[in-house]
């Protein structure tokens, strides 16, 4: 059965939508210290220079993903979560998707991202290869970090 998908800015303090998010801190809580644990909360996804989507299914939510700017050439993929009931339906492909022209768009040259080092990222880290992303050194903010995987591919 195939599965279409709406993918609209959102606002992340919506209900519905901060309860997504709030399983995704959740989730890396589980796999990642404090100290390495990147993801933005919902004040965070709202900074001037975050854009946030959320992926619908209906009148279901289905995940979520942002997309933050570094520099007016390089972007940053922050907050992909697939809720629970929509894992491997093509929720997490539709929103790299929807980041990648919008950032095209923007006329970004890079887009990099952060995703943990532990098994649980196993499938982020293949989901992302899968869209042409390398593993490269730390960026931005960011430190080394064993608990960090850093991505990045030009555009």
């Amino acid at each position: 059965m195939t599965v279409s998908f709406v993918v609209i800015e959102d606002e992340p303090s919506r209900p519905v939508v901060a309860e997504l998010l709030k399983e995704h801190l959740s989730n890396m809580a589980k796999h990642s210290p404090p100290e390495s644990a990147h993801a933005l909360d919902v004040k965070g996804l709202q900074a001037k220079n975050v854009t946030f989507w959320s992926v619908w299914s209906g009148a279901e939510l289905a995940g979520c993903g942002a997309l933050k700017e570094l520099t007016p050439y390089h972007g940053e993929i922050k907050s992909m979560h697939t809720s629970s009931s929509y894992l491997r339906r093509g929720v997490a492909s539709e929103i790299m998707k929807h980041l990648m022209n919008v950032a095209s768009k923007r006329g970004y040259r890079r887009l990099s991202l952060e995703t943990g080092s532990a098994e649980a990222y196993v499938p982020a880290r293949y989901l992302y290869a899968r869209f042409g992303f390398e593993v490269c050194g730390p960026f931005s903010h960011y430190q080394e970090d064993p608990h960090s995987t850093f991505m990045t591919r030009e555009l």
